[in-house]
């Protein structure tokens, strides 16, 4: 590599909780980064919103920050990948710009009447055959009709020549590119529950449904490939954007799940498993989801790779919570000493549907809550109940993906910031029984939305050859826990039973 060739590719992994950007040498190795924690609006119970100006504010900061960081400049970088938070979405005016509304974050619930009243219209199972999603409000389809609504009440009159709507890759690509380019790539459309899955084209019967004007919509194109160009005023220069994958799809990327029988599991906000399924769509009969795990452009047309997904809503949040809602620590890093320090969970245990429950239960009435408290408990017992919760939860989608399978998965690949977790991760294994694999670096979704655009780029050649590359830090392994691990997984499966239905949509 000669000195006036790029040496760089940078990351820019745009989550729920916070934006980043990671810079990744040519060994896949992490040279700088710069984090942000993103604001969290809750204008009423079960909603959250995110302001979509602060999102793009801070894009720009952490891209900036870590090129100063590293001393490098935009032709050090061979190109940019983007890993996002998906479902979440919004609408903007195409001529100044300004969003209309804060973007609808996919953990709000507000859409959820929506939800019973199109499923109590029957249409939920035509809606699973054309998306290969469950009909819930944690998708974007029923958060633009709500954003439409609003803004013609609060907004009158609007012209929607103007407007254009989108989830957060499709936000920040239109601002990176200075407005040119309005696109999302098919794994993040494939989340909207108006993609068809199949054609990867817009639905017109899911657009006239949901009463979305199609010219709204961006254009749907492969995850790797070439989106379009950065301002030269943002970095200094012209960067290439050459991948935009979802969150989790970019993680599997990353731990080189491209065929059938490997399995990752992100502890981020939620915990999210996916494994791919290969070249055509399969259908869980345990209310998994089928998704685009990522696409790109071959020699014989588009190379299409479909996955299936247990997405689990509350998990790293939970750990916010006990932070930020009923402060019981003061760092996420107490909750590994906290439960180290107990024995058990002293008869406690908690149902983390702080947002509803997801797969495989999705039940957007259940609401979180704590079983078994007596007079003996501790905040220690309590905070183990959690971390022992974000387990169970993991175990049940991972029954349901043996059970759709056939074959039961060997290995748990993970990633995520919970994942440094140790308690955790050995309680994970002890309940699961299988080992779980922890790599050294933890920010995948940011490393796989780095590989698939340097891959795009040609500044790595072998796929294969990268991610087998990647460092493993450790292998829990089962544990003397095994037994009382998961007879206590029996009886979290019941506190899960009394948290269901909790309130009336």
């Amino acid at each position: 590599m000669t000195a006036s060739t790029p040496a760089y590719v940078l990351a820019l992994d745009l989550g729920t909780t916070g934006n980043r950007a990671i810079l990744f040498n040519a060994d896949g190795m992490i040279v700088s980064s710069a984090y942000k924690e993103l604001t969290q609006y809750y204008p009423q119970p079960g909603w959250l919103e995110h302001d979509p100006r602060e999102i793009w504010q801070d894009t720009c900061w952490t891209m900036q920050t870590v090129l100063q960081k590293a001393d490098i400049s935009a032709k050090d970088i061979a190109a940019i990948g983007l890993s996002v938070q998906r479902e979440t979405c919004l609408l903007w005016d195409k001529t100044t710009g300004r969003p209309l509304h804060n973007a609808i974050v996919w953990q709000d619930r507000r859409t959820s009447p929506l939800c019973n009243q199109l499923a109590s219209q029957g249409h939920a199972a035509d809606i699973y055959d054309r998306t290969g999603l469950v009909l819930d409000a944690y998708f974007s389809a029923t958060k633009l009709t709500w954003l439409l609504e609003e803004i013609q009440r609060e907004h009158p009159p609007i012209d929607f020549e103007n407007v254009l709507a989108g989830t957060i890759d499709t936000w920040i690509l239109w601002n990176l590119t200075g407005g040119k380019v309005h696109a999302t790539d098919d794994s993040n459309a494939s989340r909207t529950m108006l993609m068809n899955l199949a054609s990867r084209e817009w639905d017109e019967t899911l657009l006239n449904l949901f009463k979305i004007p199609v010219h709204l919509m961006p254009k749907i194109q492969p995850s790797l490939g070439l989106f379009g160009y950065t301002q030269p005023e943002l970095l200094g220069g012209e960067v290439p954007i050459m991948a935009i994958l979802g969150d989790q799809q970019a993680s599997l990327f990353a731990h080189g799940c491209d065929r059938p029988g490997l399995l990752k599991c992100t502890y981020g906000t939620g915990c999210f498993l996916v494994t791919h399924t290969g070249e055509k769509i399969q259908r869980s009969r345990n209310q998994l989801l089928s998704t685009v795990a990522w696409t790109q452009t071959g020699n014989d047309g588009i190379q299409v790779g479909y996955g299936m997904e247990g997405s689990i809503f509350t998990t790293g949040a939970c750990i916010q919570w006990l932070r930020d809602g009923i402060k019981v620590i003061t760092a996420a890093t107490d909750t590994e000493r906290m439960a180290q320090q107990v024995a058990d969970n002293g008869g406690v245990y908690f149902v983390p549907a702080l947002s509803g429950l997801g797969a495989p239960h999705w039940d957007m009435s259940a609401r979180g809550a704590f079983f078994g408290i007596t007079g003996g408990v501790q905040r220690e017992h309590m905070v183990r109940a959690v971390l022992e919760a974000i387990a169970f939860q993991v175990k049940e989608v991972v029954q349901a993906i043996n059970q759709d399978s056939g074959t039961d998965i060997a290995l748990l690949k993970v990633d995520g910031g919970a994942c440094q977790n140790d308690f955790l991760m050995q309680f994970q294994a002890d309940v699961l029984g299988i080992p779980v694999e922890r790599p050294a670096v933890l920010d995948a979704s940011a490393q796989g939305a780095a590989f698939a655009a340097g891959l795009a780029v040609n500044f790595w050649q072998d796929y294969a050859t990268l991610t087998a590359s990647r460092q493993i830090d450790r292998t829990f392994q089962p544990g003397a826990g095994v037994t009382q691990a998961q007879a206590n997984f029996t009886m979290w499966q019941k506190a899960v039973e009394r948290a269901k239905y909790w309130v009336e949509d």
